[in-house]
């Protein structure tokens, strides 16, 4: 490095690629020179090859308007998931340290002061879904390459889980006052276990009536949903298939559930009714039949906790919930004793077996079904 005095202020020069370079620091003091001139030959070596200032990280309130933009091009078949982002996006807008802060800037403390803040009027459930969009967004960021480090967005714990299940005299009750199309919408969700979601975007080009390939049943196939796991065929029971044949008679558009307008109805909509419904039924001393924690996805909750009462594998009732992933499904699984004695006995009968035997025995609980067999042919 080469500074230089002329008068009060220090100057630099050095060669770069054959070229003179010299400038002014307008500093008095050379230590201060010396850096001034590091950098700029740091400047013209990342010119030199190819290499760019990364810019400042947007704030979070600028940033919000991409991924919005992003998540209604990504999601503009589920405007649900698109009112739900917006919303929660919304809610973070809110909170002034993290609207107007860089997204670089919002570290673990932040977020633990916008815990405290929100938990003074909302419950755990609530922050965690706000949380989960807020790491999202960031992880977007850092895939977008907007930030370098995405900070630990930990949920709350205490989050209630709604795991009302339906007996058969509530269901029976609940069925018979339900209007059109609710009703045929339960009786699909208790039958089928799918999401409302699922089970609105349904069209008739997705139901199989007809066994075939050897099947016992029809089916109907969920094309997209939560995850790519939720692709997938399931089995119609006899109740389902009465229910979609009276449907389908009467058909007017390509949805199995349409509105007059002949478009899907939202789940919104659905959940209101189900609100509506319930909640008026009372029993003889006016006291509530159902549940607080009796809401439209209960119905699904329910068909899939009646499959791991009735010894269904936690691999099977993945398939057919379309969860994304095994820890979910074994919510549903609580083995009996008795249960866990024919496990051994199963157990015993193998290693008893003789030698140049196949050591073969039959499934103790359900597993894959066939109507799975015939996904390709359709």
């Amino acid at each position: 490095m080469s500074i230089f005095k002329r008068g009060k202020t220090y100057w630099y020069h050095f060669l770069f690629n054959g070229e003179h370079i010299q400038k002014s620091t307008k500093q008095g003091n050379p230590r201060t020179a010396r850096q001034i001139e590091a950098a700029h030959r740091t400047a013209l070596a990342k010119g030199e090859v190819g290499i760019e200032e990364r810019k400042p990280a947007p704030t979070f309130s600028a940033f919000t308007e991409r991924f919005l933009a992003f998540v209604e091009a990504d999601r503009k078949t589920k405007p649900q998931t698109v009112a739900f982002y917006r919303a929660k996006t919304n809610r973070l807008l809110e909170y002034a340290p993290i609207a107007s802060a860089r997204l670089d800037r919002i570290d673990e403390g932040v977020i633990a002061d916008y815990i405290v803040a929100r938990r003074a009027t909302v419950g755990p459930a609530t922050v965690n879904r706000e949380l989960a969009t807020l790491r999202r967004m960031l992880r977007l960021a850092r895939k977008w390459k907007a930030i370098t480090a995405v900070p630990d967005v930990e949920l709350m714990t205490g989050e209630r889980n709604r795991e009302f299940v339906l007996s058969r005299t509530e269901e029976e009750t609940y069925l018979n006052a339900c209007p059109q199309p609710l009703q045929d919408i339960a009786v699909l969700m208790l039958e089928t276990g799918l999401r409302i979601g699922e089970a609105l975007r349904l069209s008739w080009e997705d139901i199989v009536m007809k066994p075939v390939n050897g099947a016992r049943f029809g089916f109907l196939r969920v094309r997209e949903g939560k995850s790519k796991n939720a692709r997938r065929i399931i089995p119609l029971s006899d109740r389902a298939a009465f229910m979609l044949n009276e449907r389908e008679s009467a058909r007017t558009s390509e949805y199995v559930f349409a509105n007059r307008e002949g478009q899907v109805y939202l789940g919104t909509s659905m959940n209101h009714l189900h609100r509506d419904v319930a909640a008026p039924i009372v029993d003889k001393k006016r006291k509530p039949i159902f549940h607080p924690d009796f809401v439209l996805h209960s119905l699904r909750h329910t068909m899939l906790t009646r499959l791991g009462e009735s010894g269904v594998d936690a691999f099977t009732i993945m398939r057919i919930a379309g969860h994304s992933s095994i820890t979910v499904s074994q919510r549903y699984i609580h083995p009996t004793p008795e249960a866990v004695e024919r496990a051994f006995e199963r157990l015993q009968r193998f290693a008893e077996l003789p030698e140049n035997q196949p050591k073969r025995l039959p499934p103790a609980t359900v597993s894959a079904t066939s109507a799975e067999q015939v996904a390709v042919s359709h």
